[in-house]
């Protein structure tokens, strides 16, 4: 019998919660998975180009919104959305106002 290899998949979590959490909480979460993050702050109207690299990486905002396109599908998150890349995954994002994210790179797939 072959041997289907499944691809990785971007997987997206909506925060459910009627509060936004705080950059706290996130490290938190992060952190009982075995991550370390690091925060990173996107200016106003800021655009970064598509890009792909050999690592995954996982992405939750803090605050604001985050406008992506992974792999030719346009997506927005807001406080408290997670979405994981998987490794070799054309994506970029832009932003309308001032957004935070929590960042957690180089995780194996």
């Amino acid at each position: 019998m072959p041997v289907i290899k499944k691809e990785p998949q971007v997987l997206i979590s909506r925060w459910q919660a009627a509060s936004s959490p705080s950059l706290d909480q996130i490290r938190s979460i992060l952190q009982s998975e075995g991550h370390d993050s690091k925060v990173e702050t996107f200016l106003k109207n800021q655009k970064a180009i598509e890009k792909k690299h050999p690592f995954g990486e996982v992405r939750i905002v803090v605050e604001g919104e985050l406008f992506l396109n992974v792999s030719g599908t346009q997506l927005l998150l807001r406080a408290g959305d997670r979405i994981e890349i998987p490794a070799n995954t054309k994506h970029s994002y832009s932003t309308q106002n001032e957004v935070t994210v929590t960042l957690y790179t180089h995780y194996p797939y």
